[in-house]
């Protein structure tokens, strides 16, 4: 096995459990609000995107790939919307705002966190 082949399975080994902990961590951190001015503000979901745009963003500079950067975020997308359709009392993410801003904010930030990482490929010679 070539030296990039087992950098690519590497990354692969890395970004699964890596979509597990920020699935988890992100649907337990996305419920928590705050209230301003009257109006509950979902700084949880914010801070869950950024744990997995973090996330994301070391995996991609770490394994220089795009690879398990998409991995990671398709899995934590899959893991979360699976737990959005659970049955009634079961379910973990509901359709609230913050429910909404962390599902949908999953693909914005696994897509703005691949266009970045794809600096990180090695230059072709």
């Amino acid at each position: 096995m070539n030296k990039r082949a087992a950098g690519m399975a590497g990354g692969l080994a890395a970004a699964v459990p890596a979509a597990l902990f920020a699935a988890l961590a992100g649907t337990m951190l996305h419920g928590q609000d705050i209230l301003v001015a009257g109006a509950e503000v979902p700084w949880g979901a914010a801070a869950a995107l950024v744990l997995l745009g973090s996330v994301e963003l070391w995996l991609g500079a770490a394994f220089r790939s795009v690879l398990p950067t998409a991995v990671c975020g398709a899995l934590c997308y899959a893991l979360a919307g699976w737990w959005s359709t659970l049955g009634n009392g079961k379910r973990l993410i509901i359709g609230d705002l913050a429910g909404n801003l962390w599902i949908y904010g999953i693909a914005v930030v696994t897509v703005g966190v691949l266009a970045w990482c794809r600096r990180y490929r090695p230059a072709r010679t």
